[in-house]
């Protein structure tokens, strides 16, 4: 299974279960979200491609932190209720990596996540 939203608005969120987080550290607009689930183990991974922030700082993520979790609208659902989308569990583990164009970074990034509301 795959799915795929264009020029998704993400909201990054620390995962603390104890007292879950209720400000995001980051709020990015990418250019493309792939999610894939494997049919054999459950697990999701996925891509954020071509993605900049609009709040926040991104670069605080790295591969030895504690896992996120990251929310959007689903442009394609009417019902504002039924249009939230959400990855658990989240991790990056190869960091995010960016190239630098007329002074500003476009970030890419491959993650894995435990738990996924795509519907």
């Amino acid at each position: 299974m795959e799915a795929v939203w264009e020029k998704p608005v993400i909201v990054f969120f620390r995962e603390k279960l104890s007292k879950p987080e209720t400000e995001p550290f980051a709020v990015v607009k990418a250019r493309r979200l792939t999610v894939n689930r494997s049919d054999k183990t459950g697990a999701y991974k996925g891509k954020i491609t071509d993605f900049f922030t609009y709040m926040g700082d991104v670069d605080v993520i790295s591969p030895a932190k504690s896992p996120y979790v990251l929310c959007w609208m689903d442009d394609r659902e009417d019902d504002f209720g039924k249009a939230w989308r959400r990855l658990t569990g989240v991790t990056f583990p190869r960091g995010l990596s960016f190239k630098v164009k007329a002074g500003k970074r476009t970030y890419q990034a491959a993650f894995e996540a435990k738990h996924a509301k795509l519907e």
